[in-house]
């Protein structure tokens, strides 16, 4: 399983939010990039990038920082999610190499950008499903829709999504365990690998999230957990290697 660190960008610093509040920050580091080469040294495997700013505006605003984390670890893949509205912003990311971009909100307001997507950068889209009570949150959390986290899953089952990102809304940044239920209960329920997101607080949600791997659970992103030091990075890393 891949254990996937969190940096959160917001006006250029790492951040992290609790349950997607903008007004409610933590600033974690000045230097996403400094913070990013820590997580490396401690045998990180991929990195999760989030523009919050981008998220909420609907365009890249901190695209240079992303860029520089990517030229930065060129062995390590760099997915990217927050304001990819459009094919030209996917291929300027992987220009810079990052590796997978990842689309949220219009995946949800227009399916088909996805599959058309999926075609044009084969191997390099993700789909970022946030939802909370199963049901799919959009616009950087802010409107609640009513489309069901697996039925828009499914939607993209033969379009060639690498990964879906699933995030439980309600427990994100809260440090109250990750919904190891709900996230099985998405995986076992599509052919598309899963990454949980949200919650995940100590080793007790990584030994669970270990125990229903085989449902299609390919990894977990860590974000306060990580920079609270409830989870040990190299420590977890090597736990879940012996459990292959």
């Amino acid at each position: 399983m891949l254990l996937i660190p969190a940096i959160d960008l917001k006006d250029g610093q790492c951040v992290r939010l609790r349950q997607g509040r903008m007004e409610d920050t933590t600033v974690f580091a000045s230097n996403p990039v400094d913070m990013a080469q820590r997580w490396v040294d401690l045998g990180a495997r991929r990195l999760h990038l989030v523009d919050l700013n981008g998220a909420f505006e609907g365009k890249p605003v901190n695209g240079d920082v992303v860029r520089a984390v990517a030229a930065r670890f060129p062995n390590v893949p760099v997915q990217i999610g927050g304001g990819i509205r459009d094919a030209a912003t996917v291929a300027a990311y992987l220009d810079a190499g990052v590796q997978y971009c990842i689309i949220g909100t219009k995946a949800v307001q227009e399916p088909q950008f996805v599959i058309d997507l999926c075609k044009q950068f084969p191997g390099h889209i993700i789909v970022g499903i946030d939802a909370k009570n199963g049901m799919v949150a959009t616009d950087g959390w802010a409107e609640v829709s009513s489309v069901s986290a697996i039925e828009l899953a499914k939607q993209f089952e033969q379009a060639g999504v690498s990964a879906i990102v699933y995030t439980d809304i309600s427990r994100d940044g809260m440090m109250k365990g990750v919904n190891v239920e709900e996230t099985a209960k998405l995986a076992s329920s599509i052919s598309i690998p899963v990454v949980a997101s949200g919650g995940v607080t100590n080793m007790d949600d990584i030994t669970a999230l270990c125990a229903v791997e085989s449902t299609g659970i390919m990894g977990t992103i860590l974000g306060r957990s990580i920079y609270e030091g409830t989870i040990d990075l190299a420590a977890a890393q090597q736990y879940v290697d012996s459990v292959k």
